[in-house]
């Protein structure tokens, strides 16, 4: 009986053993980036447009430079040219996307309407795109405007401004 005692005590402690548990630690951290930003630095103008008896465009490019096409003429008084700019910031080194409106954007001069479309970029809008050193670049955005045949005369303007976004990929 004592030897059945004994190894069962013996037993008890070679099994305590080998369950015994056993632990390790680890931390945990996190680094905070700059976010991504945007902001509009300079509004999209077309200048001065001269209507004539068809439909035509007025083109500008992201570089600010316009061209026609149609019933529109552009007068030796331009008036301020100027495609929209944007000013993008973050992390160097951030991975992102940039999206240019889909629709068109109207813009108004009483009752009267234009609408504003085929939106262009200096920077390609589908293509992912990577911060440079510094966490800046500035994005050119141009459109087409779309004139009437005897467009009425008047400062024509977005009552909704048109919206460029950035995303992360």
């Amino acid at each position: 009986m004592k030897k059945i005692l004994a190894l069962s005590v013996v037993l008890l402690a070679f099994s305590a053993g080998t369950f015994a548990q056993l632990s390790a630690t680890a931390t945990a951290t996190a680094t905070i980036v700059s976010p991504l930003s945007i902001v509009n630095s300079v509004n999209m103008n077309f200048g001065n447009v001269a209507a004539g008896g068809s439909v035509g465009t007025v083109v500008l490019t992201p570089a600010g430079v316009r061209s026609t096409t149609g019933g529109c003429a552009l007068p030796t008084v331009t008036g301020t040219v100027t495609a929209a700019t944007f000013n993008i910031a973050g992390e160097p080194a951030t991975v992102y996307t940039i999206t240019l409106p889909a629709g068109a954007t109207t813009i108004t001069s009483g009752g009267n309407t234009m609408t504003v479309d085929t939106w262009t970029s200096s920077l390609v809008p589908t293509a992912s795109r990577t911060l440079p050193v510094g966490g800046a670049e500035t994005l050119n955005v141009g459109a087409t405007l779309n004139v009437g045949a005897n467009q009425p005369t008047g400062i024509y303007i977005s009552g909704t401004p048109f919206t460029v976004s950035i995303n992360y990929n």
